[in-house]
């Protein structure tokens, strides 16, 4: 499938996504936004992919927040359902998927550019990004989960101070707060994901499936997360890659899973 605002390339397993819009610095749209969401259903259909590599285009931005122009007239009822529509088309969306999603965050990453990246399962930065969630200067808060999964990351206390300053933070303070998983030089950015990546390639696709699902489970509202795991452990007994690790286990020798994760993602 062709994409206006994208770059999609697969290798070795790995789909990396590329938001294609440097002249704006990769600033999100409602149409942008729909062609992530496509592009990701897409590769989690794949047989081929086993991990998802999502990055900004250039060295200057990741994503350096959305279009304001395009919500600037809202009222309330239109601004509810924007954001709505917005968590279920990619940041709740991406935070369920069936395969692993890396941010590979190089240069600004402010406003819904640090949501879509909070919302992949790992993050790694350059050493030059800027992070922050600035909305609060615009009048209005972080409409992409921002308040919920920044205070998950990096604590209650910090994300009241990022959240109600609208301050940015470097790249060394995003690590210390635990927000990003890595700091590298930019040139080292793609390479540290894809290192990353390769890692989790050589698992299987199931389990890292349920290893997504149960520990998402324990930051829904009424969802027990331990009886997410006591469930998702217990249906992999009887899937191939199950069987097939532990035979290679008592084998000694490196497994060869087959797999695919079941597909829970809706387009």
């Amino acid at each position: 499938m062709a994409y206006k605002n994208l770059l999609i390339e697969v290798e070795n397993s790995i789909c990396k996504v590329t938001i294609n819009r440097q002249e704006k610095l990769n600033a999100l749209t409602s149409e942008i936004i729909r062609e992530l969401h496509d592009a990701l259903f897409e590769a989690s259909k794949m047989n081929d992919v086993r991990v998802i590599i999502l990055t900004g285009a250039g060295s200057k931005a990741f994503v350096a927040g959305a279009d304001i122009a395009e919500f600037s007239d809202f009222n309330s009822s239109e601004g509810a359902a924007f954001s709505a529509e917005g968590h279920k088309l990619l940041f709740n969306f991406i935070e369920n998927l069936n395969k692993p999603v890396i941010a590979a965050v190089n240069g600004f990453a402010l406003g819904g550019g640090l949501e879509l990246a909070m919302s992949c399962h790992v993050r790694v930065a350059s050493n030059n990004a800027k992070m922050g969630l600035p909305e609060v200067s615009l009048g209005v808060i972080p409409g992409y989960g921002g308040t919920q999964r920044l205070a998950q990351l990096v604590g209650k206390g910090k994300a009241f101070e990022m959240i109600l300053s609208g301050d940015f933070i470097n790249a060394d303070d995003a690590f210390r707060y635990n927000l990003v998983n890595y700091v590298v030089a930019p040139e080292d950015l793609m390479k540290k994901c894809e290192e990353i990546a390769g890692k989790m390639i050589s698992k299987s696709s199931t389990a890292l499936a349920s290893a997504i699902k149960a520990v998402n489970a324990s930051y829904k509202n009424g969802v027990n997360g331990f009886d997410v795991e006591i469930i998702e452990f217990g249906r992999l007994f009887e899937t191939e890659d199950f069987k097939e690790g532990t035979t290679a286990f008592l084998e000694k020798r490196k497994p060869d899973f087959k797999g695919q994760p079941t597909l829970t993602a809706t387009a």
